[in-house]
C-alpha cells in the first residue's frame, strides 16, 4: 500500500532523513514518534509530495511527487499547525470536497459530531476561528472524505475530552480499511490508538514494532477518583474532563474514552499526593 524505500532528505548540509525504509498496509495504525527535529514532519511532507527527496515512495504504486493530484485524492491530512487560510469555511469545505470528489455534507456531519456547527461559521474566514475550532474543521475535512490514507500530525491536541471521544469513534469506523499515520512527540498521547510504533531519531528509524491492540477505539471507561481532601486545582482539572462530585470534592465520577486512559492517568499523576483511590471499568 505504502512503500518507503531508502528515502533521504537534506536541507543544505542538514541531513533530516537518512535512508528511511518502511512498508505500511491497510489496517496499520502507526504512531510516528520522536523528539522535535527527528524528521517526523519532513517524512510527512515527503508522503504528501511536497518535497523532492532521494529514494522512492509509492502509494498504491503512485509516486506522491509525480502523481500528486491522484495521491492527494486518497489522503486525509490533519496538520499540526492550521494553515492561515482566509477563505470562508463554506468555501473551504466546498473546495476540499471538490478536490477528492467527496460529498461536502459528510464533512458537515463530522463537524457536528465533534461539537462544531460548521454551518454557523460558514461565512467566517477559517483564519478567524479559534484554535480548537480550526482543529475540528481540519479533522472534519480529513475524515469526511473517502480517504485510503490518514496522515495526522498531533490531531487531538486542541480537542476537549468529548470531542476526542467522538474523534476516536470516527477513527474506529475506518481502522480496518485505512492506513493511518499519527505523528506525536509523546507516545502516551496516541498509544491506545495504534498497533505499530515507528520512532525516528536524527532522521533514522530506531524502532519499528507492533504493539498490543486490545483497546477498542470506541470504548468508554467509567471512572471514580477518591481524594484524601478536597482541592480546588484538582476540581478545575477534572471538571474539564466532565467529572462531577456529590460529596464536596472528595469523590469524583465521570467517563473517559478508552484511548484516552493513559492521558487521563497522566493528568491524575500530577495530584498523586491527594489520591486515595482510582477505579476504572469499561462500560458494557
Amino acid at each position: 500500500m505504502i512503500k518507503i524505500n531508502n528515502v533521504s532528505k537534506a536541507f543544505r548540509r542538514n541531513q533530516v532523513l537518512d535512508g528511511i525504509n518502511l512498508d505500511i498496509d491497510r489496517g496499520d495504525r502507526i504512531a510516528l514518534v520522536g523528539s522535535n527535529g527527528a524528521g517526523k514532519t519532513t517524512l510527512i511532507r515527503c508522503l504528501l509530495g511536497e518535497y523532492i527527496h532521494d529514494g522512492d515512495i509509492l502509494m498504491d504504486d503512485l509516486k506522491p511527487r509525480q502523481n500528486r493530484q491522484e495521491v492527494l485524492k486518497k489522503i486525509g491530512f490533519v496538520p499540526q499547525i492550521p494553515p492561515p487560510l482566509k477563505m470562508p469555511v463554506a468555501q473551504l469545505i466546498k473546495f476540499a470536497a471538490g478536490v477528492c470528489d467527496s460529498d461536502p455534507e459528510k464533512m458537515y456531519a463530522v463537524s457536528d459530531s465533534l461539537g462544531l456547527d460548521a454551518l454557523k461559521f460558514k461565512k467566517q474566514p477559517f483564519v478567524k476561528l479559534s484554535g480548537g475550532q480550526k482543529q475540528k474543521m481540519l479533522i472534519s475535512i480529513a475524515l469526511g472524505r473517502d480517504s485510503e490514507f490518514l496522515i495526522m500530525d498531533e490531531p487531538a491536541a486542541n480537542l476537549d475530552p468529548e470531542a476526542r471521544h467522538n474523534f476516536f469513534n470516527l477513527l474506529a469506523k475506518k481502522k480496518d480499511d485505512t492506513a493511518m499515520i499519527i505523528s506525536s512527540h509523546r507516545l502516551d498521547e496516541v498509544a491506545s490508538l495504534v498497533n505499530r510504533v515507528v520512532e525516528l531519531d536524527q532522521g533514522k528509524i530506531v524502532l519499528n514494532d507492533r504493539v498490543a491492540d486490545d483497546v477498542d477505539m470506541d470504548s468508554i471507561l467509567s471512572c471514580e477518583v477518591k481524594l484524601t481532601r478536597a482541592e480546588n486545582a484538582f476540581a478545575d482539572t477534572v471538571g474539564e474532563w466532565g467529572f462531577t462530585s456529590n460529596d464536596n470534592g472528595i469523590t469524583w465520577t465521570g467517563t473517559v474514552a478508552g484511548p484516552d486512559r493513559l492521558r487521563f492517568l497522566g493528568v491524575l499523576s500530577r495530584y498523586a499526593g491527594l489520591l486515595k483511590g482510582i477505579k476504572m471499568e469499561e462500560k458494557k
